[in-house]
């Protein structure tokens, strides 16, 4: 089954705009160019990029998973509509993250870009695996609404989440950061793109067990 409108390049950009959030930070440092308006905007940009390009992608795969069945174009929009819950709940988010000032050393909820990342590698997933069973899976839509929902939730809930922040280099701070880098290269060597939907489970469970230590 092709992928509709080679929603594959959804993958890319979002990947390049995950890199252009990473590194905007520390340009805006460098240039002492920090400001309230554009922490906003940075907001905006990363609702675009990691809420609405995402919930695209899940519209698009719920599109194909309906297209599978005999009545599938004649189905209502409101079953492609859950897709849309992925923007709003990371910019509900992104708004209390902006207000909440406690968030300096860790998150709470998962951040949009790791879910925006996720999201982007289900299509890449789908387009180079050779899994008969992956690739039902993609085109199942209980699949994508399970998966909305679970994500959707994460990212409102008030759950202790690991930043990539680093104040000192101790093996005790350090060790999630390379249990999940560990994930993240035996992943890729041994599934492909698979690998991204592994190091967010491995992120999400790595979060709960040493930030709940923490505190």
């Amino acid at each position: 089954v092709v992928i509709p409108e080679k929603i594959y390049m959804a993958s890319v950009f979002i990947g390049l705009a995950a890199l252009v959030d990473f590194l905007d930070g520390f340009v805006a440092r460098l240039l002492k160019a920090s400001s309230e308006l554009g922490k906003q905007l940075d907001s905006l940009a990363d609702t675009v990029s990691f809420g609405v390009a995402p919930g695209l992608i899940a519209y698009q795969f719920l599109r194909l998973s309906f297209a599978q069945q005999p009545d599938g174009l004649d189905i209502s929009i409101a079953w492609l509509l859950p897709a849309f819950v992925l923007p709003c709940a990371g910019a509900y988010r992104l708004a209390r993250f902006n207000i909440d000032s406690s968030q300096s050393k860790g998150f709470k909820g998962v951040p949009i870009p790791a879910v925006g990342l996720l999201f982007a590698s289900f299509p890449l997933v789908y387009w180079y695996s050779n899994s008969e069973t992956i690739i039902r899976i993609l085109i199942n839509k209980w699949f994508w609404y399970g998966t909305i929902l679970l994500v959707s939730y994460l990212m409102v809930s008030r759950l202790p989440m690991l930043a990539l922040k680093f104040n000192g280099f101790s093996v005790k701070k350090m060790l999630p950061f390379i249990i999940m880098a560990l994930i993240a290269i035996a992943g890729a060597l041994s599934f492909g793109w698979l690998a991204v939907p592994l190091t967010f489970i491995a992120y999400v469970i790595l979060s709960l067990l040493f930030k709940k230590h923490e505190s």
